[in-house]
Parts: structure tokens; sequence; C-alpha cells
């Protein structure tokens, strides 16, 4: 008989049961919810939560449907992904469940509805007709929540007829406990409790993925950005492709850095795009900026890995359409633009090949090198010193004096040299001017013995590369050499040898010989301790256009078959996790390599403080700011004083910084406990609701 009652209860039934039975956390907005179906007065009308994908949005908006069912409420389930953002179509799906009149109010009379609406951030556009026309047609009984990835518009919190009974939450992530909570209940092994914790910060998909992993016996990695792990996170981001043409556009967008509507058009052969670029546009995981669409760099490798995994062959036909519809443009611009296009002819080879590159695709497209002025020579010839010593300095000083022209700064934000980079002509070179640099004279002599130079014919070389806190690492400096390269490559008609010049050259020699710069052999000479070694190329033997195709060839045939790594995504921490973050960063302030690993360094709120990916000077500054807040108001100048005579200024224990301050060691702990919490305070509240405007 038992048997015979398991068996006659339905499949949904069962899954519903297993999810609450796995369900955790959420206490405070399950409690919210009840509390307002329940009530006879009920105080809230919207709930609007909002957070990151894979936060458990859905998921927890299947728990409150439980919880309405519970309360005998109707349940109304509106999802963002299957509905267009115009207030006809919300109106149909909302029919479709209770009664919508032309005009007046939704629902029976005396019905208590819980509308739920998924994914809102997709009906953005009829936001503001949801808010003001819609929602006010309810029944004053009725809750709506919303679940959204971006907070609700200021036009929300704006309107004081909504201020109290508007409730807005951001989701974080789950906490320690709830996180062991969860995997005791789907029966993780305990021994790997705490390394999924560490690795997943709480992220409720994350937990789910490797809890996932080690019930089927897989290792548990302890990085939560493993390649894998962040595919999967990605695949539950992007949304259902309707056909094999939205999903070629999707690969378009994907391997471009930005996505025209003109780019859509030639990569697939259409004649008119603006129907498939707004379809892109519309996805959660695709911003759109003034240059075009851009989609989120994990989405974005993903689907590049998936497509070269899946599919070889047409990744390079994707691959093709879009560096000839790039290489089309280059051809019809000069300057600053011919710079940009050049951008994002270099991005398009991003992921290939598969060995190291000298580029930092995190700052790529962001600093564009400028001329430099005769008040930068100070700064080329300390930058040279500084890594290179005084011997290349002097050489460096020489060069600026013959061709001023050849030189160009890269500066960071604040208009400050980064680093620079001189590029010299060898054939307008004297033969004293060759003979007074050890790198030039072996440029110009590797170039005579193989294929000499014809007359007029130009020689050039990339004489020196410096950035100032990376030397000839991945940074801004270095992603600007290709950029002025290729316009000197496209602007100079009887160029014959260019040469690249680096130190340490034995690391680059895979790299270069797939760009079609080999190593220059028997060509490396010393200035000072260190070596050089040159890389060129005779555009006489292959010139530009063919150029670009054989590298294109050579880069597409070492493609590596693994995926890319992931750039991490924000976050969202939970308040325990975040506040012994906060403490452990006030510890180790003055521990750069500690900071660095401090989870604090992938928040909002540090990264909000960072046009590009956030460093340790980030984290200082916002701790600093946290810190000075306390001076807002004279009664905290003791909680200040502790602070930084334990932590800015540290005295060396804690006993003597109350007696540098002339306290009793009970009095100097209450204030300092009382400081960080204030500091604690003050950072939550930034990392929840952003700075204010």
């Amino acid at each position: 008989m038992e048997g015979t009652a398991q068996s006659s209860i339905p499949l949904g039934d069962v899954l519903n049961s297993r999810r609450r039975r796995t369900f955790v956390g959420r206490r405070v907005e399950r409690e919210l919810v009840r509390a307002g179906l329940e009530s006879a007065d009920p105080q809230l009308s919207v709930l609007f939560l909002h957070g990151p994908g894979g936060i458990g949005k859905t998921t927890l908006l299947d728990e409150f449907a439980e919880i309405a069912a519970e309360t005998g409420a109707s349940v109304v389930r509106l999802d963002g992904r299957d509905i267009p953002p115009s207030p006809s179509a919300v109106l149909a799906a909302l029919g479709e469940a209770v009664d919508v009149p032309d005009t007046g109010a939704i629902a029976r009379a005396g019905e208590r509805l819980c509308i739920l609406i998924d994914t809102y951030e997709v009906l953005t556009p009829i936001d503001e007709w949801v808010r003001t026309q819609l929602l006010p047609r309810l029944p004053a009984t009725a809750l709506t929540v919303i679940a959204a990835r971006t907070p609700p518009s200021c036009e929300w919190r704006s309107d004081a007829a909504w201020s109290e009974l508007l409730r807005v939450v951001s989701l974080r992530n789950l906490t320690p406990q709830e996180s062991r909570e969860f995997l005791r209940a789907v029966a993780v092994p305990p021994p790997l409790h705490e390394r999924i914790c560490r690795a997943t910060h709480g992220h409720p998909l994350a937990l789910a993925l490797l809890a996932d992993v080690a019930s089927r016996g897989g290792e548990v990695s302890a990085d939560p950005l493993t390649p894998d792990l962040m595919a999967e996170l990605m695949q539950r981001f992007i949304a259902v492709v309707p056909s094999p043409a939205h999903r070629r556009a999707l690969e378009v967008c994907a391997l471009a850095r930005v996505t025209s509507e003109a780019l859509l058009r030639d990569a697939l052969g259409l004649e008119d795009a603006h129907a498939m670029f707004v379809w892109l546009r519309q996805l959660s995981f695709v911003d759109a900026g003034p240059e075009g669409l851009a989609p989120h760099d994990m989405a974005r490798d993903v689907i590049d890995a998936d497509l070269r995994w899946r599919d070889l062959d047409a990744y390079t036909d994707v691959f093709h359409r879009v560096c000839r519809h790039i290489r089309r443009s280059l051809l019809s611009c000069t300057g600053r633009e011919q710079q940009r296009v050049i951008f994002d002819l270099k991005f398009v080879f991003r992921n290939l090949p598969g060995i190291l590159s000298p580029v930092e695709w995190e700052s790529w497209g962001r600093h564009y090198p400028e001329p430099a002025s005769p008040a930068d020579r100070e700064t080329i010839v300390e930058f040279t010193r500084l890594h290179e010593g005084a011997e290349a300095a002097a050489i460096a000083a020489a060069w600026y004096e013959c061709q001023p022209d050849g030189f160009y700064i890269v500066r960071r934000p604040d208009g400050a040299p980064r680093g620079f980079f001189g590029l010299i002509d060898l054939s307008l070179a004297s033969a004293e001017d060759l003979a007074s640099d050890p790198g030039a004279a072996a440029a110009w002599k590797f170039a005579c013995g193989h294929s000499p130079p014809r007359t007029g014919e130009t020689v050039t070389q990339t004489r020196f590369v410096v950035d100032l806190d990376t030397y000839q690492d991945p940074s801004p400096t270095m992603n600007a050499i290709p950029i002025i390269t290729m316009q000197r490559y496209l602007c100079t008609p009887s160029l014959s040898w260019d040469f690249l010049t680096l130190a340490e050259p034995d690391r680059w020699n895979e790299y270069f010989a797939v760009a079609d710069l080999p190593r220059a052999e028997g060509a490396d000479f010393e200035v000072g301790v260190r070596r050089y070694g040159l890389f060129a190329h005779d555009f006489r033997r292959v010139p530009v256009d063919a150029w670009l195709e054989r590298v294109t060839e050579r880069a597409l045939s070492e493609s590596p078959s693994a995926p890319p790594r992931p750039t991490p995504d924000l976050l969202v921490l939970s308040q325990p996790e975040f506040e012994q973050a906060v403490r452990q960063a006030l510890h180790d302030w003055h521990r750069p390599d500690l900071l660095r690993r401090n989870p604090l360094m992938r928040t909002r709120v540090v990264c909000d403080r960072s046009d590009g990916e956030p460093g340790v000077a980030e984290l200082d500054s916002v701790l600093r700011d946290a810190v000075d807040s306390l001076a807002d108001n004279p009664r905290d100048d003791r909680l200040l004083h502790a602070v930084d005579r334990t932590y800015l200024r540290p005295a060396g224990t804690q006993e003597a910084a109350a007696r540098v301050l002339g306290v009793p060691f009970s009095t100097y702990r209450r204030h300092l406990t009382q400081g960080v919490a204030r500091i604690v305070s003050w950072l939550w509240d930034r990392d929840v609701y952003g700075y204010p405007q």
C-alpha cells in the first residue's frame, strides 16, 4: 500500500519537495513574503530583489511560490525571458492566470494575489509603465516580487508614494553556515565542506555545481574559477538561442571586441542585420556601449571556447569573416580611429595561439599612445635608467635628440606617464648614430647581411620598450606597440625590414614565430647588464595583407582546444564573510601580497572604484575612505585614533597603542571595537547600495 500511495504522487510534487529540502538561507526574505501575504493590512506591496546571475533569484522565487500557496494566495509567475518588453505582452501573460479587464482593477475582488516576476532586467524598457500603470491596478492586498540583476531605477526610490510600500533587497552569497547546511542536505562528504565553502564564497550556483561534482566522485577544485566550472555557470546565463542564425550572431559577438550592425551584416551575409542586432542587445549578458555591443567576459569566453571545440571549421569561418570586416575598416580611417580599429583586429586573436602573449587583455583598448613632447624627454631617460641602466638611458637620450617623432608615451588615467616606447628609422640614421648603439647596429647589420635594403626603402626598429610598473611584461605599454607598428606598416609605402627589440628574448620565440616576426639569429646584443634579442620581418617578401593572412592561418592552426580561463565575476559576500574580509584587510593593511588575495578585491565596494581590474591601490583607497568617515563626526575622534594607531600607524601591540593614546587598555579596546564596526558598516552600505552619486 505504501508503494502504491507513493506512486500516485505527481513527479512535480516530488521535485518540489526535494528542492525545498535542499533550500537554505534567505530567512529574512522568506519572512517578509510570508508576513506580507498573511497580514490583514499589508505594509509591503513590492519586494525588489537584485543580484548577479547565479545568486539564486529564480530558486528564491520558487520558494516564494510555495509560501504563497501555503497562505492560500493565487500565484502568477512571469519571466522576462519569455515575454516581449511591451505592456500588451505582459498583460496577455498576466491574463492567462487572472482577470485582466481593459481598464480598472486586475484580479477578482477579495482575491489574494502574489505576482513573481523573474529576469526583470529584460523588461526595463517598460519599467515606468510597470511602476506607474500596471502595479497600481493590482489589489491593495497583492504582493509583487521582482527579481533582476540590477537594482531598481532611481524613479522607484524617488517616488514618495512607493517609499513605504517598496522594499529593495540586494541578494548576497550564502553565509558559511548556510553553505555547510546546503552541502549536508545534498549529502556531500563532510571533509569536502570547508574546501567547497572557501572556493565558492557561498555563491549558490557554484555550490550546487561543485556539490554535483563531488557526488559523482569528481575532483573538487579549490579554485572556483576553473574553466569547466565557469563554463557551467555561464551556460545558466545564456538565453535559449532561437535559430542557427542567432547562434552565429552570438558567436560573432563573442569574437569581436564590439559588434555593430555593419559587422553583423558582413559576417552573417545579411542585407539587413537590424533585427539580429536588436536581439543581441536584449540579451542579459550583452552590454550596449557607444561603439556597439559587447558580451560579458565570461559569456564571451564560454561561447568562443564552445564553438572552437564543437566546430573548428565554423570557428575558422567566423574568425575570417570578422577579421575581413575589420581589415576593410582599416583602409578607410586614419589617426586615433585607425588605432581603435587596430585594437579591434588584435582583440580577435586574444585566445590564439595557446602560448604566452605580450598582451594585458584586461586593459586592452583603454590606453592610447600619444607622441612624446619635449617635456617627456626626462621621463624617457629616467624610465630607461631605472629598468636598463645608465648606458641604455644615454642611448635613449641620443635617439630622442635625433628622432623625437619616433617616441610615444602611454599615460595613466590621471595623465602621468605609465611607459614609453621608441621607434627609430634606421635608414635615416647616420653611420655615427648606428655605431653608438649596439642595438641599432645589430639590426642594420642583420638587414644588410640577409636582404639589403635598396635605395629609398625604409628599415625600422622598435628600439625601446619600457613600462614603469612591469618593464616588458604584459602592460598597457606593451599593448600600445602593435597599434603604432601596424600604423607604420600601413603608412610606410617602401617599408623593407622591421625589427622589434626585447630583453630576455628567449621567452618570446614561439609567440613571434607564429606572428611571422621570427628571431633574428645571431643578432643578440648587450647593453649594460641586459641581453637583448631582435625579432624581424621583411615586408618586401611578405607584404602587409599577405602577412595578416599568414598570421591568421598560423594562429588558427595553433589554436588550443582547451577553453580560456574566464574572468572572475564580482563577489557578493554574505554579511559575516564581508565583515571577516574587512577585518582581515585591516590586519593585513601593510602587506600588499596578502591584500591582493583578500576577497574584498572582487567586491563591488572595491571594483566600483576602478576603471579596470582593481589593484591593491584601490583597496587601500577604499579602506582609507572608510577610516576617514570616522572624522565626519567629532564625537568619533576617539574611535578614529584607536583605528589609526592599530592599523594605519600601528604601535606594535594593542597595549602599546593604548599607552600611545594615553587611555586604559579596556577603553582603547572599546573604542577600537566601535571604530571597526563603523568601518564595516560604511563599507557594507557601499557594497550593497553603491557609492552616493
